[in-house]
């Protein structure tokens, strides 16, 4: 038996079914789905997706078994409107268009009218009695088909219509006579001839392979990949082709073409929302051509329009679409953005799908429908795109403002911001009562005063998850990164890009949400948060087995953590803490020192302020966990660089300036990312993790008694390779702890853990298990020692490995569960095998990522631990993942 390469919808009936997508894409499996409920259709033929996949495979060329069924379904098409294909007494017309299973609005192609040529356009002249209708057609093919099929780009015809209009002293399209048109379509096939040096194509068969070939051709042109990556849809899905009967919103003035979405997809009201032009095609109506009109009166008086409504014009056309809309809705539970044409009179319907919204829109369409008894909550839930939700959360631009955009990097952090440009943290904490913009080539920890002064940062280099865009997603402030074209000039205190230069104190907005870097001010719009917000995040609470933490270590991050609503801190970076002016020198003394007892005096400076640091989160997050990760990053980063630091901390430590730059010049690594750091510094300096434990157990027991409740701080050793550091290290946090105790007569309670960032680590989990209370997979580093790769220099080759399918995603946005994820199933496995009430999440920028986050829950783990501006995110993002889980588990049953 041949395989079925072509499926028939139309006249009531349909070889198709709404629910295969996957087979027939988005548009070709609800054109059957409209037929089978009884909607006026046009008629027509979908060639599945598995031809697309089979092209692409087979050098492009076709099944063999394609040509004839297509044939015959063209005659089915023929059979039932008494018309035929390329026949210039009577001729049938046809669309042809793409439909991946994932809605790609504009971002593939499209054809209309196709089968006219010149003996077929005078055919339809005839046939229609309508000599301007027929050559506005073929006009608009020759146009279509040449920019779509042929390559010969569409401003070519546009110079030619808007010449046409000049001499003839009109300028709307409608207003263009017959003998007009026709001058067109002759000056149209001049230019073709002219570009090509071939005559435009009158073999109405030629024409329609061509245009089958430019669809499945149209997957992998450029917007379409940029879509697929946006929105990660896999380029193996492949798109469908919908053949269909074309009806004419353009044949008169009883004709006319509309889109319409069943609620308003900005705001999610319950409001019929939509547009309409009389005499016109559909791409009239998004092209911009000519100002479309609103369906509804009440539209029309909101927006003060003076052109008439639909319901107005064709008041029982209108009466037959709201009927049709409310069964759409009605039928597929959801918001659906439908495409129409009236043809003398007539309604068909040439499309729905599921309406593209905005988050706000999304969040209100669902908790309505709930209330409305459409969907039930964990539908309501499994709508809602996580990270639609960064929306919400930071400030927009405001879409309606003019922008003049300079450059472009990676959107880095949400959100967008203007502010006077500064090079410097310093400058930027000098000029903190001004709005600033950070702009540098790359922040590194000791721009973290800076960072958090300015309302927004700019970097030359770095990725996603980049030291500035880590940084700034915690902060929760707009962060654009990488922009490769940015030429800083630090002495001169000037940026330059596309030949414009900005010098230090002039304004720019940065907008993190697209990368985008424009000239001056453009006005923001706030985010608000509804009372639909919170019931679909306590609806996410009730599904969702995941505890979400935030990664905070400021006052404020722990308060807009708890704001919202994160289950504890599961990531506390102490080593943010130590970057304050005033600790900065103490730190510094300390690593100057040369002797133990020396050093512990500088670092004890220190002491009264952890204990203040820590007391202050435990109070905030209170009753919740609060994990702490001792000191980490490699020494030399706290070094003074400049002159003047230098002479500063050679003052504080009663040194000379040689002694201090001698230090400096030892403690330099050539891989300091792999070298002396986390427990290795503990081992080596154990000073600084016994004032920092005792620290904690100070701040514990001092928030115990005022609370009446105890606090239970987890305490976790960074960058653990195997468990001989680990048992070192636990021996001398549990020192601290006794001598806490006996100092404050409290008795602490507290759990020890360990940051697992080594596959090494991951490998040997049973062991260091044995000495632990709780892992938390530190994933950023744990990807670049799987990988070996350094996040902040992946930029330059990412982009053409996930071009080339080496690597499916970046591997610092989502896990790589093959490697880095295998390692984490191990890692869980062997460490709950020795220790079975092991508690285990990841406190990496993973914990933020949907897609991360289903694998967290698919391997068992407890928690993730994501920026605080991510909770939301997570709750939401969690609850899908424990749906799904459910769902799979029914399956399989």
């Amino acid at each position: 038996m041949a395989n079925k390469w072509v499926y028939n919808f139309g006249d009531g009936s349909a070889d198709g079914r709404g629910d295969m997508k996957e087979l027939l894409g988005g548009k070709g499996a609800n054109l059957a789905e409209m037929c089978s409920l009884g909607l006026p259709v046009p008629p027509g033929f979908t060639i599945p997706t598995e031809v697309c996949v089979a092209y692409y495979q087979n050098k492009k060329q076709h099944p063999k078994e394609l040509t004839s069924q297509i044939q015959e379904s063209l005659k089915k098409i023929e059979k039932k409107l008494k018309l035929e294909f390329g026949n210039p007494e009577k001729p049938l017309l046809v669309s042809v268009r793409s439909g991946a299973r994932a809605s790609m609005p504009g971002m593939m192609d499209t054809i209309l009218n196709l089968g006219l040529n010149d003996k077929t356009a005078a055919g339809l002249a005839k046939m229609s009695n309508n000599e301007r209708f027929a050559y506005d057609c073929y006009r608009r093919f020759i146009q279509m088909y040449s920019d779509v099929v042929l390559g010969v780009e569409h401003y070519h015809f546009e110079e030619i219509l808007d010449l046409k209009k000049q001499d003839r002293g009109i300028e709307l399209d409608t207003d263009l006579t017959a003998e007009d048109l026709k001058d067109l379509v002759k000056s149209y096939k001049a230019k073709v001839k002219e570009e090509l040096g071939e005559n435009f194509p009158e073999d109405v068969n030629e024409q329609l392979w061509k245009a089958i070939n430019a669809v499945f051709d149209s997957w992998m042109n450029a917007r379409a990949i940029t879509y697929r990556k946006l929105h990660d849809i896999p380029e193996s899905w492949g798109t469908a082709v919908n053949v269909q009967s074309m009806v004419f919103g353009n044949m008169n003035k009883e004709s006319a073409t509309g889109v319409a979405f069943t609620r308003d997809p900005s705001t999610g009201e319950k409001i019929f929302y939509g547009e309409y032009l009389v005499n016109a095609q559909g791409e009239d109506v998004v092209a911009g051509i000519r100002t479309p009109q609103h369906i509804t009166i009440e539209a029309k008086k909101k927006n003060s329009s003076d052109s008439p409504a639909m319901e107005e014009v064709m008041p029982e056309i209108f009466g037959e679409l709201v009927k049709v809309y409310k069964k759409l809705e009605k039928h597929y539970k959801d918001m659906q953005d439908i495409e129409f044409t009236v043809q003398s009179g007539k309604l068909w319907m040439l499309q729905t799908r599921s309406g593209k919204r905005t988050a706000p829109a999304a969040i209100k369409i669902a908790v309505d429908m709930v209330a409305e008894g459409l969907i039930s909550k964990e539908e309501a839930i499994r709508r809602i795109d996580p990270m639609s939700l960064d929306q919400l959360l930071h400030p927009t631009l405001d879409p309606k403002a003019e922008k003049k955009v300079i450059t472009k990097g990676l959107p880095a952090s949400p959100g967008a911001a203007s502010g006077i440009v500064v090079f410097s943290a310093e400058e930027a904490e000098r000029r903190s009562v001004e709005k600033t913009i950070l702009v540098r080539l790359e922040t590194s920890p000791e721009d973290i005063h800076g960072m958090h002064a300015a309302v927004g940062i700019l970097t030359a280099r770095g990725g996603m998850t980049s030291h500035a865009a880590v940084v700034a997603r915690g902060m929760g402030k707009p962060c654009v990164s990488g922009a490769g074209e940015l030429r800083i000039d630090y002495k001169n205190k000037t940026f330059s890009a596309s030949n414009i230069t900005i010098k230090e104190g002039e304004t720019i907005t940065i907008n993190g949400g697209s990368g985008e870097v424009m000239l001056g001010a453009v006005p923001t719009i706030e985010p608000k948060l509804s009372g639909d917000f919170a019931t679909v995040m306590q609806w996410a609470d009730e599904f969702r087995h995941l505890k979400i933490r935030a990664n905070a270590e400021t006052p404020l991050d722990a308060r807009t953590a708890r704001k919202f609503g994160a289950e504890g801190i599961g990531l506390c970076r102490t080593e943010h803490m130590f970057f304050d002016a005033e600790r900065i020198v103490a730190v510094r003394e300390m690593i100057l020192a040369g002797e133990p007892e020396t050093r512990k005096k500088a670092i004890n400076k220190l002491l009264p302020m952890q204990r203040q640091d820590f007391a202050e989160l435990f109070r905030i997050m209170a009753p919740f966990p609060v994990t702490i990760r001792l000191l980490d990053p490699p020494l030399h980063e706290f070094l003074p660089h400049t002159e003047s630091e230098i002479a500063e901390v050679a003052k504080a430590a009663n040194v000379d300036i040689a002694t201090v730059k001698h230090r400096a010049n030892e403690l330099h690594e050539t891989n300091p990312m792999l070298g002396h750091r986390g427990c290795r510094l503990g081992i080596s300096f154990p000073e600084i993790y016994e004032m920092q434990a005792e620290a904690i157990f100070l701040a514990a027991a001092e928030v115990s008694r005022e609370l009446h409740d105890g606090v239970i701080p987890e305490i976790m050793i960074p960058l653990v390779m195997n468990e001989k550091e680990l048992q070192i290290l636990r021996e001398l946090i549990v020192g601290a702890a006794r001598r806490v105790e006996k100092k404050t007569g409290t008795k602490l309670q507290y759990l020890i853990g360990t940051m697992i960032e080594l596959p090494r680590a991951c490998l040997r989990a049973g062991d260091i298990a044995k000495h632990a209370e709780f892992f938390s997979f530190g994933t950023n580093d744990l990807t670049q020692t799987t990988l070996g790769v350094s996040r902040d220099d992946a930029g330059s080759f990412l982009t053409p490995y996930i071009n080339k399918g080496i690597l499916e995603k970046d591997p610092f946005v989502a896990i790589d569960e093959e490697g880095v994820g295998e390692l984490i199933q191990i890692a869980a496995e062997r460490g709950r095998a020795a220790q079975p009430a092991l508690k285990i999440g990841i406190c990496g920028e993973h914990g933020g990522n949907p897609g991360s986050i289903k694998f967290c829950q698919k391997v068992g783990l407890d928690y993730v631990s994501c920026s605080p501006y991510r909770v939301p995110i997570a709750r939401l993002a969690a609850a899908q993942a424990a749906l799904e889980s459910k769902a799979k588990k029914k399956k399989a049953a």
